[in-house]
């Protein structure tokens, strides 16, 4: 039942305009899913759904990228707090963390789910992690830093 009806959420959010909860519980009622508020809250938190705006003045809910999908405000301040520095050769990052924080930051890295990312191994202070291609750890090697607010 829950799938049936975050599938039919991301189905209406795409064919209309929905700015609010209630906007969304009328139409969810129209296709026979009956929901309270508390239900189509825990639906928008689970199904990352943001606020887009649609105009300058109208915001409608919306999937997140999906590359913000997975990486969770919590992982990004992990991130952020640990590492020291980055850099990539061929098809490898390695990454410097202080001094006992490279299995907090792997993990992080690890749950992101970015499908560029073979594997990593963690140290004290280093995280070796193996790409698919010398593009995509140069790819990465960008897309962390901004991540991370180092460039």
């Amino acid at each position: 039942m829950k799938k049936n009806r975050q599938n039919k959420i991301i189905e209406l959010i795409n064919k209309y305009c929905i700015e609010t909860q209630d906007a969304l519980i009328e139409k969810l009622k129209e296709e026979g899913f009956d929901v309270t508020q508390a239900t189509a809250s825990r639906d928008i938190r689970e199904l990352n759904l943001v606020k887009v705006s649609v105009d300058g003045n109208t915001y409608k809910y919306a999937e997140s990228p999906k590359d913000d999908i997975k990486i969770s405000v919590k992982y990004k301040n992990i991130l952020k707090e640990t590492l020291v520095s980055a850099d990539y050769a061929c098809n490898m990052m390695v990454l410097k963390t202080y001094s006992g924080m490279a299995q907090a930051a792997a993990a992080a890295i690890d749950n992101m789910g970015w499908n560029e990312i073979v594997g990593s191994v963690a140290g004290d202070d280093t995280i070796i992690i193996v790409m698919r291609s010398d593009e995509s750890a140069k790819d990465f090697y960008s897309r962390f830093n901004v991540l991370i607010g180092k460039k």
